[in-house]
């Protein structure tokens, strides 16, 4: 009856023509009688879609995988399910349940059009587009009320410019990199390279698991913050000279973009379920037989390397990059005081005890190209030079996180390199390109 007459049909049908022909009750025989018209529940009907639409329907489960509405329904839809599935098969109808705020504006007023404070969400997406839209609920922690207003969805396109901006950065530095052929094995990468991809490997295993817990605000505030510092404060701004100084074909740049190309292809992966449309986009210039898929939609989710996991290297690097930022502030120092312009205008002189000039010491031995140790590549400066901390100067840069480290900056010696900016005592000993260092030079007699 209700399949052809929807529910009113309890009311506007008689008794007989609900019961079976010759119906009578099976304890005192009579044949009289009435329907009840008190409300069983007022939320009855939806509190058994689970059997009327899971079951009814074959491309569809049951239990559900999840059950989502707003807090309202604990009393509601989530408890009339429970009851009836509970009461019919001993178990509940749905696996998990997610429980959401109420949207309110900026100020956080209930939404009204008397107060003229709604936000049409199709006006958004004619704006900024449906994942501006879709960045801004998953950045929501929508465990309590969530703001909206035309001030946090500037907030949020911010944001999102700066995620587009650092994958159009990947995909620029890609143009002439071909996966299987331009790789390089992961023990020949650079120790900033193995760095990278342990970083990446933690923030993937953090993200899955905030998904599978359907903490998207965390998946949103986790994937902003690596973007911005890990990515484009700290590697990719360090890999720059790489990419656009080193030999096209040699293997430090090819090492640089064998990272790059494998953490596009995971964080467009991982980007997927909330940036939808760019991530698919994204996907387009990616090599088809990389690929695998026409759609990211239909990629498997991406898997952790364990073997990218490297603890002690981590601890290496973070003591390393923590004494990059006290550089950092010994070059603002200097900036200021009209000493230097651009950093690569530096000359670096660190002073530090025995075992802290050890360790910097070892790193300054490390030539990752002509003219230029690693120390010189972590801190952006020309060129970095290692003494003891008894022997450092007065009145020069002195940390107060780190003890016994002192920071000296000057004026770098020798020209500017008309190709890479960088300031060497050996610019213009190559008489065919008497304007750049002898690394430069190097690179273009490889053309």
């Amino acid at each position: 009856l209700f399949m052809a007459d929807g529910a009113d049909a309890w009311f506007s049908k008689s008794a007989e023509e609900i019961l079976p022909a010759g119906f009578a009750c099976p304890k005192c025989g009579s044949a009289k009688l009435t329907k009840e018209t008190d409300i069983l529940d007022v939320w009855f009907e939806s509190g058994v879609s689970h059997e009327a639409v899971l079951k009814a329907r074959p491309e569809l489960k049951w239990p559900a995988d999840l059950y989502t509405e707003g807090s309202d329904q604990h009393r509601g839809w989530f408890q009339s399910s429970l009851m009836t599935s509970v009461g019919v098969y001993n178990r509940a109808p749905y696996d998990a349940v997610l429980t959401h705020g109420f949207v309110v504006d900026g100020d956080g007023r209930k939404m009204s059009k008397s107060l003229g404070n709604v936000v049409d969400p199709l006006d958004v997406t004619a704006k900024s587009g449906a994942d501006i839209l879709r960045l801004w609920v998953a950045s929501s922690d929508y465990t309590v009320d969530v703001g909206i207003s035309p001030d946090i969805l500037r907030h949020v396109g911010e944001a999102y410019r700066r995620i587009r901006n650092t994958f159009r950065f990947m995909l620029g530095n890609l143009y002439d990199f071909k996966p299987g052929v331009d790789d390089v094995e992961y023990d020949s990468l650079q120790e900033l390279d193995k760095w990278a991809l342990h970083e990446m490997t933690g923030l993937l295993k953090n993200v899955t698991a905030n998904y599978e817990d359907y903490r998207f605000h965390a998946v949103y505030h986790t994937v902003y913050n690596f973007f911005t510092n890990e990515l484009s404060s700290l590697y990719l701004d360090i890999l720059k000279d790489r990419l656009y100084a080193s030999a096209a074909g040699s293997v430090e740049r090819r090492a640089a973009q064998t990272v790059l190309f494998e953490m596009l292809v995971t964080f467009t992966k991982m980007l997927a379920p909330i940036l939808a449309f760019t991530s698919e986009e994204l996907w387009s210039y990616i090599p088809e037989e990389v690929r695998g898929t026409k759609s990211v939609h239909l990629a498997a989710w991406p898997t952790a390397n364990e073997n990218y996991i490297n603890p002690e290297l981590d601890n290496t690097w973070n003591k390393l990059l923590k004494i990059r930022s006290e550089v950092a502030k010994a070059l603002e120092e200097a900036r200021n005081k009209k000493e230097i312009g651009n950093a690569l205008e530096a000359e670096v002189e660190l002073y530090a005890d025995d075992a802290l000039r050890e360790f910097l010491e070892n790193y300054r031995k490390v030539q990752v190209a002509v003219d230029q140790n690693l120390l010189s590549q972590v801190m952006i400066v020309s060129s970095v030079n290692v003494y003891p901390y008894f022997e450092s100067p007065e009145n020069v840069y002195k940390s107060e996180l780190i003890p016994n480290l002192a920071i000296k900056v000057s004026p770098a010696p020798g020209a500017k390199c008309e190709r890479c900016w960088r300031y060497e005592e050996t610019v213009g000993q190559a008489p065919e390109h008497p304007g750049l260092c002898a690394r430069c030079a190097s690179v273009l007699v490889q053309v």
